[in-house]
């Protein structure tokens, strides 16, 4: 796939891909392409290679200069995203810093937890997990029961990463459980929806702490996922302790914070899940070819429907860009991108797998995964973490057709 965003970015396209082909050599181009949102594979290398992107000043490119970024616009954001993944790099190790919390603080943040957190984040110094979903309130997040409440003694931890050099004025101390904490195991730093109303019921009384995760009051567990990776967590938080400061937005309104920062994750991922998934497209055909599979009228059709579906999400993706650039919200096929895009990715993997035949259901030693088994079964979850589909289906039929709300206890 092959886009020009016109003359205005040209010069720093053209600087990005010398870039890339200068860095993107050795161990780095052994790893092309590996990871995800759910795949800790080649945790290390990946970490390496976000601190070369660092080095480059490649991270934070829409980011204001004062805090490290290069402070351009939304296009230059875009072709970034677009000429990385075109190239096939590693997926950044931190990615929820970059895609979700540090757009969340600049939208939302104070100035004080800009200038603490922002350069940390960019120069790959501190890593962050989110504290969003818990037993019993997954993609219903509204039911959240983790309670934070003030104490304004002030009493404090040492030998936690807390920030220095800041008033206290207190701090909120943190009770509850979240799960499915991506990369938690490695992060030094939580952003933690928290019920801080004990009367509040759904959307109300939530606000959204800054939580550091070195310290007595929070253990994380690595849970392993079906592709034999421990990339996912679940954080038990016992009288976990922040500082009173430590609020993004407003106290009683994490609701809204949440959401911004869910549509920030559901905004900036599509464009380069869309590459991978063409790529793997093509490698189908490939395969199909191979095993004389296109001969199948039955399996050619379902083939065609493949490579349709990943040009459908290019039209999607498109039209989004657009509206973006032109500063207009976008349209509802930014609800349906992320429905269409996760059930077709698992249609995808199903019917490799299919062609691929008992071969594919051999695994190397110690479980070691092709790319093919490993995009199939992590692709299984795509239905469920982001919102599950069952959820975005509801959000598609109240809020952009008008259909009745379902009925609820």
């Amino acid at each position: 796939m092959e886009l020009d965003f016109g003359p205005a970015v040209r010069d720093f396209r053209d600087e990005l891909r010398d870039w890339l082909a200068e860095h993107l050599v050795g161990e780095f181009a052994e790893h092309r392409g590996v990871g995800g949102p759910t795949d800790g594979a080649a945790w290390e290398v990946r970490l390496a290679w976000d601190r070369e992107l660092a080095a480059g000043n490649w991270l934070g490119v829409g980011w204001p200069q004062e805090y490290g970024g290069r402070g351009l616009g939304l296009l230059e954001e875009i072709v970034f995203e677009y000429e990385y993944a075109r190239a096939n790099a590693p997926y950044r190790a931190t990615g929820n810093a970059l895609d979700l919390l540090g757009p969340m603080l600049l939208k939302m943040g104070s100035e004080a937890q800009r200038k603490r957190f922002l350069p940390l984040i960019l120069s790959v110094e501190e890593l962050w997990g989110q504290g969003f979903s818990e037993p019993g309130a997954g993609s219903d997040l509204a039911s959240v029961r983790t309670r934070a409440e003030r104490d304004d003694g002030g009493t404090s931890f040492e030998g936690t990463s807390r920030p220095t050099g800041v008033e206290s004025g207190g701090e909120w101390v943190v009770n509850g459980q979240k799960v499915w904490t991506s990369f938690g195991v490695h992060a030094d730093w939580l952003y933690v929806l928290t019920r801080t109303d004990p009367d509040s019921r759904r959307h109300k009384g939530l606000t959204m702490l800054l939580v550091p995760a070195d310290q007595p009051g929070v253990e994380i567990r690595p849970i392993r996922n079906l592709a034999g990776q421990d990339e996912f967590a679940e954080v038990f938080l016992s009288d976990a302790r922040t500082d009173a400061d430590m609020v993004v937005g407003e106290v009683g309104q994490g609701w809204r914070t949440a959401m911004a920062t869910l549509g920030i994750e559901r905004g900036t991922t599509l464009l380069p899940q869309q590459l991978t998934f063409e790529r793997e497209a093509e490698a189908l055909i490939g395969l199909a070819r191979e095993r004389g599979a296109l001969d199948d009228p039955m399996l050619r059709r379902r083939i065609v429907d493949a490579w349709i579906s990943v040009r459908i999400m290019r039209t999607t993706n498109l039209r989004t860009i657009a509206e973006l650039i032109a500063g207009r919200a976008p349209g509802p096929q930014a609800t349906t991108a992320k429905l269409y895009a996760s059930t077709r990715h698992q249609q995808l993997g199903h019917l490799a797998m299919e062609l691929a035949g008992p071969a594919g259901q051999i695994v190397g030693e110690d479980y070691g995964l092709d790319t093919r088994q490993r995009s199939f079964l992590l692709s299984l979850a795509e239905t469920i973490y982001g919102g599950s589909s069952e959820i975005q289906r509801n959000i598609i039929g109240e809020q952009v057709l008008g259909l009745p709300k379902e009925p609820r206890p």
